[in-house]
């Protein structure tokens, strides 16, 4: 949030009008022309860039004071704090003519880039930035003044091809290649002359140039890199730095397959077999084309730096940017061995040797991740067993480094661009989620959309339900990664500093540490599937956590929880068969009245659980009479309606929708009976009335839905019905007693008694009753309600002139 004075400027920038607008450019306009530059001009021009800024929609600006802009920016000469706001003011205001700005570009580096920026960002098609691209090309080519070179231009370059890739031809493709090579490989190995600050010592000695050094201290004795320490570096090693951060981009952008060779003399020149060995050699690399070139001193370039990277430095900056460059140089030999399979040979012992010197360090966990990329991409064409390298990877990194937000990202990342892949040849990636779940238990907030792309890659017929009882845990999860954080953070006799986190963290804390709770807590922090599916003792683990039910992080934790289950379920209801999912139902049962006690969690997985409840039943109606015995026992317990009220009422209609002979020949009088009589005493003992009664605890729907369903269940057993009738005609007693006026609203009531009234009138004719209250399964048809040759068009019209309320059909 912006602060109120903040809040003001910009509403204010906002709301202005446009006459005010103009005259306020006109001030400007006039600013402009003076030869110096005053505090006032810089402020009303950041004040403009305020305005133009402060909407969605652009603004426009008076032609004239966009051109003196325009002049204002392609001057050398003009101030660079008006050539920010200038260029800054051109991008937000309606698109200039990209042309005119392109025209007769400046050969000043900084004004050449703020120029750049705007032609970049207003640019509409490939052709806006044609000329920008040339100049830069030209750039290349010549010799500036004073041996400078052009660095400036590899980052706008870069910017360039990311947006416009077919901006270059192949010609330019080739040139561009042919210097990162020189830039590359061939960069000075003498520090840059220090800007010598004067005085008695300074003298010619002084500024002979230094040789670089090693992160280690060491004197370089091989060619330059970004990782050569110097007090100042000169221009061509600043070329060699932009080129490496660039080099990726550019061969993922152009590869061999995308460019022509112009040098195609000597290649025709050179068999091809002999040119896959001086690849491989890496010998006479100057016969190659400027494509192939690049990508052996690229490889060459890289792996230096891996070499480099085995250095112990001596500031800890170094030390990051050794894995920050191990990263880099990883992901770069990937791709040339994807461009080039005859790299793999030479990249794998490199690599091999660089993941046996880093994988034992958790410090270098995300360097893993471009080392386990390149062993997925090549292992198969070096024949090389790559097993141990992902046992690592999803076995001990998500244990260790779960807190670490940047390793997650990148880790879910690694594992959404792979999940195919990892899906086929890497058996223990699916039997890492509780692994994998850690990271979103810790990060919940951050990475919610990235698994809910990952969450299907991990449903199998094997571990699908482990996985539904897992999420289900997550809050318990996300509070036993807390605990063990904290119990790390103190010593077990470190009283005061426990006693300063709260007293119930405190006793948190005490119970994690607690040998007679370790299973249940091995058990949760577990790092792979297949050690059962859920916990015996879960209502003893809830116990010890409730006092973390408020903590931050566990309500962040279980507000992804439903947003998962949505997708767990409509994942595997594609997949499962018959005998997942009468697991499913069990589980549906069971962990309804088993969630982490948080503060509107329950209700809302409970909302999941019915929603796929009924598209379970849907999918496979036989579920019903295959778990009989469960659900009757659910629904004979009053108790069940209270705690998780919504699931019991979709339980209830499921009954009477999916109980029936056209769905489950298994459907005999014996079970319709015993489902109408367990339903039968829940509705009798929940609508006692009795003066001393407390008011009903729960909605009219459930009363209506229970109502609803013995009817159906009467109609397909008809010794039911007086049982059922005589039943409803006790209803209006109910809903006119006292206590249930003082809870109920008069419509809500006035409801119940309407549903009792149709439905005692429906039962006087079975048959209709059954039609209306039982349709056949295909009911739900379009054709049964839009075409007027269907008996259900006339059957309706019939059954509401039955029920209408004068009506001289209703019996006696």
């Amino acid at each position: 949030m912006y602060a109120a004075a903040t809040e003001s400027l910009i509403k204010q920038a906002r709301e202005i009008k446009e006459e005010e607008l103009q005259k306020f450019c006109g001030r400007i306009f006039k600013l402009l022309h003076t030869k110096d530059v005053s505090g006032e001009t810089v402020d009303s021009l950041q004040r403009l860039h305020l305005i133009v800024s402060a909407t969605k929609h652009a603004r426009e600006l008076p032609s004239d004071l966009v051109m003196k802009l325009q002049t204002v920016l392609r001057s050398s000469s003009s101030p660079e704090q008006l050539q920010v706001l200038s260029s800054s003011i051109i991008r937000q205001s309606f698109p200039p003519s990209v042309h005119s700005l392109c025209s007769d570009l400046s050969q000043d580096s900084r004004t050449f880039s703020y120029v750049a920026s705007v032609v970049l960002s207003q640019a509409g098609n490939k052709e806006d930035v044609i000329p920008l691209c040339h100049h830069l090309l030209k750039s290349f080519e010549s010799r500036l003044s004073d041996g400078l070179i052009p660095k400036h231009a590899l980052p706008i370059l870069s910017e360039m091809i990311t947006v416009y890739p077919d901006v270059l031809t192949d010609d330019q493709v080739n040139l561009v290649s042919r210097k990162a090579v020189d830039w590359l490989r061939y960069a000075s190995m003498q520090q840059g002359a220090s800007m010598s600050s004067g005085g008695f010592f300074s003298g010619p000695r002084a500024r002979q140039p230094a040789p670089l050094m090693e992160v280690d201290g060491v004197v370089t004795g091989d060619f330059f890199t970004v990782l050569c320490v110097g007090q100042s570096f000169t221009e061509d090693q600043w070329m060699n730095m932009y080129t490496f951060s660039m080099i990726k981009g550019w061969l993922l952008t152009y590869d061999a397959d995308g460019t022509t060779n112009t040098e195609s003399d000597d290649r025709s020149e050179v068999d091809s077999s002999v040119m896959s060995m001086v690849s491989a050699t890496s010998s006479s690399s100057r016969l190659l084309p400027p494509k192939e070139r690049l990508r052996e001193k690229a490889f060459e370039y890289c792996q230096r730096l891996i070499e480099q990277s085995d250095r112990k430095a001596l500031k800890r900056m170094d030390t990051e940017l050794q894995k920050a460059c191990i990263i880099e140089s990883v992901s770069i030999i990937d791709i040339i061995c994807g461009e080039d399979p005859s790299y793999v040979y030479r990249a794998f012992p490199c690599i091999k040797a660089l993941y046996g010197r880093l994988n034992g360090d958790f410090t270098y966990a995300r360097t893993l991740l471009p080392i386990a990329q390149f062993y997925l991409n090549h292992s198969e064409t070096a024949a090389v067993d790559s097993e141990a390298v992902f046992c690592q990877l999803f076995s001990h990194c998500p244990t260790e480094q779960f807190n670490e937000p940047m390793l997650a990202f990148e880790f879910v990342q690694f594992c959404l661009l792979n999940s195919s892949v990892l899906q086929d040849r890497v058996p223990n990636y699916r039997q890492s989620f509780p692994n994998l779940l850690k990271f979103l238990a810790w990060n919940s907030s951050g990475l919610i959309g990235e698994f809910v792309e990952l969450l299907p890659s991990l449903v199998a017929p094997d571990t699908a339900i482990e996985l539904l009882h897992t999420i289900l845990d997550l809050p318990c999860l996300a509070a036993a990664l807390d605990l063990q954080q904290r119990s790390a953070s103190y010593q077990a006799l470190d009283r005061t500093a426990w006693d300063q986190q709260g007293a119930k963290v405190v006793a948190c804390l005490d119970a994690f540490r607690q040998p007679s709770y370790r299973g249940l807590f091995l058990y949760i922090l577990r790092p792979e599937a297949g050690t059962g599916d859920t916990i015996d003792r879960l209502n003893l683990l809830h116990e010890i956590l409730a006092d973390m039910a408020e903590c931050p992080r566990v309500i962040q934790c279980a507000q992804v929880v439903p947003v998962l289950l949505h997708v767990y379920f409509n994942t595997v209801t594609q997949k499962a068969d018959e005998k997942m999912m009468n697991q499913l139902l069990l589980v549906l049962l069971e962990r309804c009245s088993l969630l982490f006690n948080i503060k509107t969690f329950n209700a809302e997985v409970q909302k999941v659980f019915s929603t796929h409840l009924q598209a379970l039943c849907k999918l496979h109606p036989p579920l019903i009479v295959d778990q009989s015995r469960e659900i009757l026992e659910f629904v004979s317990i009053p108790a069940n309606i209270y705690s998780k009220e919504d699931f019991y009422t979709h339980v209830v209609w499921v009954i009477g929708e999916f109980v029936s002979v056209s769905y489950d020949p298994r459907c005999t009088v014996e079970l319709i009976t015993s489902f109408f009589e367990s339903l039968e005493a829940v509705l009798f003992e929940i609508t006692q009335v009795r003066q001393s009664a407390s008011p009903p605890g729960f909605s009219p729907r459930l009363i209506t839905v229970l109502m609803t369903t013995l009817a159906k269940l009467a109609t397909r057993s008809q010794d039911l019905i007086p049982r059922v009738s005589l039943f409803l005609s006790k209803m209006r007693t109910f809903a006119r007693s006292g206590p249930v006026m003082a809870c109920y609203s008069e419509e809500d009531s006035e409801e119940i008694i309407t549903r009792a009234h149709e439905l005692i009138n429906l039962l006087k004719l079975p048959n209709v009753a059954q039609f209306v209250l039982a349709p056949s399964a295909g009911g739900d048809g379009p054709r049964w309600h839009r075409d007027t040759n269907a008996s259900l068009p006339q059957a309706m019209r019939a059954v509401s002139g039955l029920l209408h309320r004068h009506s001289s059909f209703l019996p006696t």
